[in-house]
């Protein structure tokens, strides 16, 4: 079995998309938040995951995102663009459409309006796959689709060329990393998504990679590296710091308006705007946020 080019791995943010106060997509903010990215040291870049508000984005806006995304990492930092469609049909347009723009891997989805069976799953992401025109990561996210892929679908679709990873959502994730690892192909790639939620564990049982939000990924860095050169001690003190930040950015309804407010105290964006149906942030996690963030020292940063 040969894979068309190696899944994306490490660090792979998924960006915010900042809108301007009056609710337009805002291109300023948008470079000064990759351009972030690109200092924190990123493995790569995702669009269009459940924290850019891609639910919220045109067809037009979502092509002039990446098209912009990638002028600006350039040709050789991994861009993943997700799918999140209703259909084999409306995946494979959506697929096709972020290739063209600039989109190195495919994050997709499985149908979530009408809920699949067990037997069209595996039948869905090959006939995607087949047609998409770029590698597949398979999004395992049973608590926003109510799709449940079971470990032994996502090892049989591991041995799609086309198929080179998935980004594992359904928790415990750690367990179902795990499984995954021990029993798919060496070169299909696992990573980790839930904000970075157990990051450590799932690195410690096969993970190679992790797609959390975008406001921390400075932090992040340095606890992966931590981790990757031994000071076990040092990664976990501070992931136990970030922690709390991370339990506020996976709030129901509001986890898009906590990573854009972070970015805008940061000094990485210029407004904390969402779209329906996200919600604003309200008084009492605005105060949990102004606790941690001063206890992290989340100073602004320069652009």
């Amino acid at each position: 079995m040969h894979r068309p080019s190696p899944a994306p791995t490490g660090l792979v943010p998924i960006l915010a998309t900042p809108f301007t106060s009056d609710g337009r997509l805002d291109l300023p903010s948008l470079r000064s938040l990759v351009e972030f990215q690109i200092r924190c040291g990123v493995d790569g870049l995702a669009v269009f995951g459940m924290a850019s508000e891609g639910f919220a984005l045109t067809r037009a806006e979502r092509s002039v995102i990446l098209r912009e995304v990638r002028t600006i990492v350039g040709p050789d930092l991994p861009l993943v663009a997700g799918v999140n469609a209703t259909s084999t049909v409306t995946a494979v347009e959506l697929a096709a459409e972020a290739v063209e723009s600039g989109a190195d891997h495919l994050m997709v989805l499985p149908p979530y309006l009408t809920v699949p069976s067990s037997q069209q799953i595996p039948e869905f992401f090959a006939d995607v796959a087949a047609e998409a025109g770029a590698p597949i990561m398979v999004q395992d996210a049973p608590g926003v689709t109510g799709v449940s892929i079971a470990v032994e679908q996502i090892v049989k679709l591991a041995t799609v060329p086309e198929i080179a990873s998935v980004k594992v959502e359904a928790p415990p994730t750690p367990v179902k990393i795990a499984d995954v690892a021990a029993a798919a192909p060496e070169d299909f790639a696992v990573l980790g998504g839930q904000n970075a939620q157990d990051l450590i564990e799932e690195y410690d049982n096969g993970a190679v990679g992790t797609m959390p939000a975008c406001e921390f990924s400075d932090h992040l860095r340095v606890i992966l590296d931590d981790l990757a050169a031994g000071r076990r001690a040092d990664a976990r003190a501070g992931f136990a710091r970030l922690q709390p930040l991370i339990r506020l950015g996976v709030r129901p309804g509001q986890a898009w308006a906590v990573h854009k407010e972070v970015l805008l105290r940061r000094g990485i964006i210029n407004s904390a705007r969402v779209r329906l149906p996200a919600r604003p942030l309200d008084s009492v996690t605005r105060t949990a946020l102004d606790e941690v963030l001063a206890e992290l020292a989340m100073f602004p940063q320069k652009r």
